[in-house]
């Protein structure tokens, strides 16, 4: 039965826009963890790049991590942090994962945490979608297709299209990308 309702209310959200997890279940059959995961976006590619960032909010019903990433599209994913060290923005691979505290929203943003997609195959384009697997320390993996367009960066609006990228996905970026 909660599976029904799960399923129910994942497909009642806009696709492409909202994706849940299953509950994984215990050896005592009492759920674990849910993810519920709203706004997937990835940035279009900028010319020449093979390189992107992807972005959405996270809520797992329970404490959880987000362990990996995957996609056909890209020969890899990294979940990254962005940081500031003597002075200057710097973004690295995020060991151990991203921690997603239940009930609370964890959000890979512009110019925040993010996925970084490596290795692309082809360029991507507004209005395409990516395939992403989304694998957790508890919950099970969750599988959504993210909307390929400019996101706003905090304080904007959508429609306000953004200059550059702060998280190596533009242009400009990518010489100073740091592990």
């Amino acid at each position: 039965m909660i599976k029904r309702l799960l399923l129910v209310s994942c497909l009642a959200a806009p696709l492409g826009l909202t994706a849940c997890s299953p509950p994984a279940q215990s050896d005592e059959s009492e759920p674990l963890a849910v993810v519920e995961i709203v706004d997937a976006t990835c940035r279009p590619t900028a010319i020449g790049r093979d390189i992107t960032a992807c972005y959405m909010t996270l809520t797992a019903s329970r404490d959880d991590r987000l362990v990996s990433v995957s996609s056909p599209l890209a020969a890899s994913i990294e979940i990254h942090e962005m940081a500031t060290e003597n002075g200057m923005m710097t973004m690295r691979a995020l060991e151990g994962g991203l921690a997603l505290p239940a009930g609370e929203s964890a959000r890979l943003e512009a110019g925040g945490n993010h996925l970084m997609l490596l290795g692309l195959a082809a360029p991507l384009g507004d209005g395409e979608t990516v395939p992403l697997t989304l694998t957790f320390e508890n919950a099970a993996p969750v599988s959504l297709r993210a909307n390929v367009r400019q996101p706003s960066l905090p304080g904007m609006s959508p429609e306000t299209p953004t200059a550059d990228a702060s998280d190596g996905s533009g242009p400009g970026d990518g010489d100073e990308h740091t592990h």
